[in-house]
């Protein structure tokens, strides 16, 4: 291991801040970034993080537009970039994306990318996975938060048919932010029972498997079905729960049409409570599960 990386290593077990998925990729970007710089022609054999210089960083944007690299994934490499140097130090090093020349990410297409399981067999899942699955179409859990799910918890002491919200604990959840989601629907109920059923007092992971172990399987299985990593689901639930709360379709769904000032009031609050319910801080998020009005 060269000692460049062996020193990411060393921050990386020091620093365990984020999600077990976020922690995962951050070991394979900082791995990913030696490798990049050694055949840029670095001698990172002999390289402390400390080392890493503003030379370094844009050699490794060179060469990921050099490789056709989507925005997209260039910003999330920066995070990891700012994330590193933070840990040593060097927080101002890393200029912001537009000096770069890293363009704007288009975040909003009015596109539906909601992902539905009515022609999906899902009795080919094993048990654990397929019940976690369907949390994320009831409630829109993030794949981590569905798998580590523990319905006991969740619950906080009430039984499936009469809890009023479903209580996400901060190790489920991205950022470590807990949140509450409304009950709202006897299919919700119905999921929350069967999870309870399964589960007991313990996770939606097996007994005899770890995270890492499950995530594996859990991947395989919803990769075979047609599936992929279950984040439509989230985008479903976004749109289910719009049309719930204002009675029309959102603009990913259904089109772009004039409102009313009373839509316009409805929309705007229904934006933010599903902002809340998804755990996300920023209202603007929401236009990536619900389209934009203004997108004509």
């Amino acid at each position: 291991m060269d000692k460049l990386e062996f020193g990411f290593n060393h921050i990386l077990d020091r620093n365990k801040d984020g999600s077990f998925a976020t922690r995962s990729n951050r070991q394979r970007m900082l791995s990913l970034f030696v490798s990049q710089l050694k055949n840029s022609g670095y001698k990172t054999h002999e390289m402390r993080p400390s080392d890493i210089k503003g030379r370094h960083i844009n050699a490794l944007i060179r060469q990921w537009k050099a490789d056709g690299v989507s925005t997209g994934t260039i910003k999330n490499r920066m995070s990891n970039l700012r994330w590193l140097a933070e840990k040593i130090g060097k927080s101002d090093m890393i200029k912001d994306n537009a000096t770069y020349g890293i363009e704007n990410r288009k975040y909003i297409t009015n596109v539906d990318k909601s992902l539905r399981t009515d022609n999906l067999n899902l009795d080919q899942l094993s048990p654990h996975v397929r019940q976690s699955v369907e949390l994320q179409k009831q409630f829109g859990l993030r794949r981590e938060e569905a798998m580590k799910f523990s319905p006991d918890y969740a619950l906080g002491g009430y039984d499936p048919y009469s809890a009023p919200v479903l209580k996400i604990k901060p190790s489920w959840a991205k950022g470590g932010r807990a949140r509450e989601i409304p009950i709202t629907s006897d299919s919700q109920r119905d999921a929350l029972m069967a999870a309870l059923t399964l589960a007991g007092d313990g996770s939606l992971i097996p007994i005899d498997s770890t995270y890492k172990q499950h995530l594996g399987r859990f991947e395989r299985e919803t990769r075979a079905i047609g599936l992929g990593q279950t984040h439509g689901l989230r985008h479903l639930y976004a749109q289910n729960r719009y049309r719930e709360l204002t009675g029309f379709d959102c603009p990913a769904v259904g089109g772009v049409f004039d409102l009313t000032d009373a839509q316009k009031a409805l929309d705007m609050s229904a934006r933010q409570t599903i902002s809340n319910e998804l755990g996300h801080n920023r209202l603007s998020v929401t236009g990536i599960y619900l389209g934009s009005w203004s997108m004509k």
